[in-house]
């Protein structure tokens, strides 16, 4: 009976539950909560900071840690707007059954259409697209570390586009750190050569990427948007997914080949992740009423596992020196960012 009334009240905080901005709202990709999020005023804070919610928190950073290693699979498949249009279409469609009632769904979101338009665009086309083209340019060990620093490129755009979104100095210091670590990871890779040229490049629409999906967030913060998250999320996604695959169309054609069973299963499974991920991160922010920076101090686990099971799970990649070390200082960065986030909001 305690299991049932759980599961419905997870349900429930899902669909139900509204998010309000704040500072530093940071979530992870295909994670956009539609106003800031709420922290309540809670004496108790077992419910929030207990070995359950740490545990749920790395179960979502590892479950989106693991994508880049599909991802490099699925790749040698299908192009990638295509995968990635695939991937975010059975994405939204999973989310579906978590946004209440179809007619209310439908009246929500084309009450929002054009917001929604304009955000599926950032968050998922533009985001992914360049992303997925990033990936067929570099190792996915690369990919993971590199993307590791999209919430300081969030933090770094909202302190120049939101009023009240300012960097104090420890922030400053840890951004320093993050970009130290991805600039010791573009320069070993030999951009002045041919074949570094070609990584540096994958570098840089990754990072591009980030940017887009800042903007999304910060889209979304500057609207307030009235209209529950996961509805926002679920729409968004499907939306962007579809107008990837209409791309990909005149871009890489109908493919000529049936793919193997395992690329389904890939895809199948990305699909899974975005949503169990998502589900997990609404149920922590709105069931156990954890707050935003206390959830991103566990962000540094994508980057480290990302690039841990490519290296250990791809054929031809092993870690260097430089990758480590660029690994390490975003790891770093995140948790001191974050960190110094908690303590603002402490005081």
């Amino acid at each position: 009976m305690r299991l049932q009334c759980t599961l419905l009240n997870f349900k429930a905080a899902l669909f139900q539950g509204r998010l309000r901005r704040g500072k530093n709202t940071y979530l992870p990709s295909a994670i956009l909560p539609s106003a800031p999020v709420e922290r309540p005023a809670m004496k108790d804070n077992s419910t929030r900071t207990g070995t359950g919610t740490a545990a749920l928190a790395i179960l979502a950073c590892v479950l989106w840690s693991t994508a880049f290693v599909a991802i490099k699979y699925g790749l040698r498949f299908a192009g990638p707007v295509s995968f990635a249009g695939a991937r975010f279409t059975m994405a939204g469609l999973l989310l579906l059954p978590f946004c209440g009632h179809l007619r209310t769904f439908f009246r929500t979101v084309t009450a929002n259409a054009w917001p929604v338009f304009v955000l599926s665009m950032f968050q998922t086309s533009l985001h992914y697209g360049l992303f997925y083209a990033g990936m067929t340019l570099v190792p996915g060990a690369l990919a993971a570390i590199v993307i590791g620093s999209a919430p300081l490129i969030t933090a770094l755009t909202a302190h120049f586009l939101m009023p009240g979104e300012r960097l104090n100095s420890a922030k400053v210091v840890s951004l320093i750190i993050g970009i130290i670590g991805v600039a010791v990871i573009s320069l070993s890779r030999q951009p002045w050569q041919a074949a570094g040229l070609k990584e540096f490049s994958g570098i840089m629409l990754l990072l591009m990427s980030s940017f887009s999906a800042a903007l999304g967030y910060i889209i979304v913060a500057k609207n307030r948007l009235r209209i529950p998250p996961l509805v926002l999320n679920s729409s968004q996604v499907f939306l962007g997914g579809i107008t990837l695959l209409l791309v990909s169309l005149p871009l890489e054609g109908i493919p000529s080949e049936k793919p193997p069973v395992a690329f389904f299963l890939v895809l199948g499974w990305l699909a899974l992740v975005s949503a169990a991920a998502i589900s997990i991160w609404y149920y922590l922010l709105k069931v156990r009423k954890v707050k935003v920076s206390e959830l991103n101090v566990w962000l540094f686990i994508i980057p480290i596992n990302g690039a841990v099971l490519s290296w250990l799970l791809i054929p031809g990649e092993s870690p260097t020196i430089f990758s480590v070390t660029g690994m390490i200082c975003i790891a770093v960065s995140i948790l001191t960012f974050f960190r110094a986030s908690r303590k603002t909001e402490q005081t």
